[in-house]
């Protein structure tokens, strides 16, 4: 574990510099070995995990473990042609040449994780960056004291200690870290932080990812099915005892439907997890005290429809459902981040657009609806980071696509093949040659310039596969002055051998 922050910084750009890491070979070694990690010390990591937040077997491995190995085995699988250079369509006045963008890793890279999934939102940037080509510096949470050290521990036993490094610490650290200059910094975690990372990149220009959070919206329709809809909801809102920055923050709807929802939600939660919640080995609990306070706070005054039981001594809260909230309510404020489930009452889809609307946009949104037209109105008409339909948080796990927020939900985004371009620099590069029929036809932007030179530049400049019409005289001339060129290349080559 490093200490030092100039120090740590000097030590991976020193590796960096070395040009290792950009090695494909070297890269697969470091992801394999991180994949052994995972597989290695499962039980020393749920351990850890049950210890910061109370979390099941289940939600470990599926959330955290197996969910950030996945996506490495994948990332091995095709690496090798992510990092190949990308060649892209020609225009006809580069046809002769190569056209290429280099996949250039940044250097080195800061990742910033958070405390409430403190293994996948830490290690999978991590991940993306090592196939990238980076060297990574990693600061865990400090607020998931037992994960950050077992981090800590595991980091340089499977990974090259001078290009990976760990550093622990609270905000002091974080700051001197900040300090510190990076060539791409990853943070996860909230808006008021998120700030505040921002603004020391603006100072050297550093490239940022911002993965924040927000209220989620989870618009009802009455046309869903809402036995399947409140298991759905209520699965992806109370899984880390809501602690999840995709959760849905609170629900949208009519008071006909709202009615339905409490009622179902009442049966599914006792078929759940029995008479006292509390007791259940499946349910988590606040990460501290601080956010127990915070949390709890919400509940107070409102009208509760569904649990409202909390025990500071255990940081518990029940699986709360708030009815009737108004606009103007303590928890319409803030992101709750917590087993706290406020339905908020609607006419109809086109007011609840309208609310979303007037609100931050959204790292989620969900909504629950057989009626084509309204899921086609709310997508067409909305902005958020990302959007599930008829589920809740799953579009998350999809790896093959970006997961990422937009305005005060975040910028930037990852997961798959979008994690690896998150980190590297697209290195636009044009090779040309000294081609003489060539460079005949690139003369007209050569002086002394005429309307016809510029007639027939803006033409080669306009033109892509497939032809137009307009470029087939140009095309022949081209085609003909490229085979006379080959023609006679191979005369003066018959020449010589015979001569010989």
């Amino acid at each position: 574990m490093a200490s030092n922050m100039n120090e740590v910084v000097t030590k991976a750009r020193n590796a960096f510099n070395t040009g290792r890491t950009k090695a494909v070979e070297f890269r697969e070694k470091q992801l394999r070995n991180f994949l052994r990690l995972y597989e290695e010390n499962t039980p020393q990591i749920l351990e850890a995990l049950k210890a910061d937040l109370h979390k099941h077997k289940q939600e470990s491995v599926a959330m955290e473990i197996a969910f950030n190995a996945n996506e490495i085995r994948t990332t091995l699988r095709e690496l090798r042609k992510w990092a190949a250079p990308e060649k892209p369509s020609k225009s006809f006045s580069n046809i002769s040449d190569d056209v290429l963008i280099y996949n250039d890793p940044y250097g080195v890279v800061l990742v910033l994780g958070a405390w409430n999934y403190p293994i996948q939102v830490t290690l999978g940037p991590v991940a993306a960056a090592i196939a990238a080509g980076n060297c990574v510096i990693i600061k865990p949470s400090e607020l998931a004291t037992e994960t950050a050290n077992v981090i800590a521990d595991l980091i340089p036993k499977y990974l090259d200690s001078e290009c990976y490094q760990v550093v622990l610490g609270g905000p002091k650290e974080t700051q001197q870290l900040l300090e510190q200059k990076f060539d791409y910094i990853f943070f996860t975690g909230s808006l008021r932080v998120g700030k505040i990372v921002h603004a020391a990149a603006n100072r050297d220009l550093t490239p940022t990812t911002l993965e924040l959070g927000g209220k989620s919206p989870c618009i009802l329709d009455p046309s869903a099915d809402i036995d399947i809809a409140t298991r759905r909801i209520l699965w992806g809102k109370w899984i880390n005892a809501g602690q999840t920055c995709v959760a849905p923050d609170y629900i949208l709807c009519n008071r006909e439907v709202g009615r339905k929802f409490i009622s179902c939600a009442e049966s599914i939660l006792h078929e759940w997890y029995g008479d006292d919640p509390q007791k259940s080995l499946d349910f988590g609990r606040i990460i501290n005290d601080t956010h127990f306070q915070r949390v709890s706070k919400l509940i107070k005054g409102a009208k509760v429809a569904v649990g409202g039981k909390t025990d500071p001594q255990e940081r518990f809260i029940e699986l709360t459902i708030l009815d009737d909230v108004k606009e103007t309510d303590l928890t319409m404020q803030e992101e709750i981040f917590g087993p706290i489930l406020p339905i908020l009452y609607v006419d109809d889809v086109n007011e609840a657009i309208k609310y979303i609307n007037r609100n931050d946009k959204p790292l989620a949104l969900y909504l629950f609806s057989k009626d084509k037209k309204v899921v086609d109105l709310v997508l067409n008409n909305t902005s958020s980071g990302g959007v599930t339909v008829n589920d809740t948080v799953m579009h998350a796990g999809v790896d093959n696509a970006p997961f990422g927020g937009v305005g005060s939900s975040g910028m930037g985004n990852y997961h798959g093949k979008y994690g690896f371009d998150t980190f590297v620099h697209k290195k636009a590069t044009l090779v040309k040659n000294f081609n003489s029929i060539a460079e005949k036809l690139s003369s007209v932007r050569y002086p002394p310039y005429s309307e016809s030179k510029l007639k027939l530049l803006v033409t080669l400049l306009q033109v892509r596969f497939p032809f137009s019409l307009k470029i087939i005289p140009y095309s022949l001339v081209f085609g003909f002055g490229v085979l006379s060129a080959f023609g006679l290349r191979f005369a003066e080559r018959y020449y010589r051998k015979n001569k010989m």
